[in-house]
C-alpha cells in the first residue's frame, strides 16, 4: 500500500480511496520511514517499535499511547503533537522538535533528548531518569499553549 492510496477488493469490486487517513493502531514496527509525513494524523495506539524515523514529520498528530520503544526519531518534527502515555523507552530524540508537544504520562527511561527543542513542551508525570531530567532543565523554557503548563515546572526544574 502506498500512503494516501489504498486498493481494496471487496466482494469482487475494486475501490480506490485517495488520501484516506490511516486506520488506528497500525503496526510500523522496524519500518524505515525517513522523512515520512505523518503530520496531522490520528495514530493512537500504533507501534513504531525500533523504526527508523529520522526527519519524519509527526507535527500536530495524535500519538496518544503510541510505542516508539527503541525508535530513531533523530531530527523528527513532533511540534504540537499529543504524546500522552507514549512509550519512548530507549528512543533517540536527538535534535527532535518537541516544541509545544504534550508528553504527559509518557514512559521515557533511557530516551535521548540531546539538542532537542523542548520549548513549551509539557512533561507532566513523564518517567525520566534523573540525569536526563537535569539535562532537559538546562534548556527548558516556555509554556504549553494547550495545557497552560510551564515546561520548567513540569520537569520539576529548580
Amino acid at each position: 500500500m502506498v500512503l494516501g492510496v489504498c486498493w481494496c477488493a471487496i466482494a469482487g469490486f475494486s475501490l480506490l480511496t485517495l488520501n484516506a487517513p490511516p486506520a488506528l493502531a497500525e503496526d510500523y514496527t522496524k519500518g524505515f520511514f525517513m522523512e515520512q509525513d505523518f503530520s496531522n494524523r490520528d495514530l493512537r495506539d500504533s507501534s513504531f517499535r525500533s523504526a527508523s524515523l529520522q526527519k519524519a514529520d509527526f507535527s500536530h498528530s495524535n500519538l496518544e499511547g503510541v510505542t516508539f520503544f527503541s525508535a530513531n526519531l533523530d531530527s523528527a518534527n513532533l511540534e504540537g503533537a499529543n504524546l500522552r502515555n507514549t512509550v519512548l523507552g530507549s528512543a533517540r530524540l536527538t535534535r527532535a522538535n518537541l516544541k509545544n508537544a504534550i508528553l504527559e504520562g509518557a514512559l521515557a527511561p533511557n530516551a535521548r533528548f540531546d539538542k532537542a527543542n523542548i520549548e513549551g513542551a509539557d512533561f507532566t508525570d513523564v518517567f525520566l531518569r534523573s540525569d536526563i531530567q537535569e539535562k532537559l532543565c538546562e534548556v527548558a523554557s516556555g509554556t504549553n499553549p494547550v495545557t497552560g503548563r510551564d515546561t520548567r515546572d513540569t520537569l520539576f526544574c529548580y
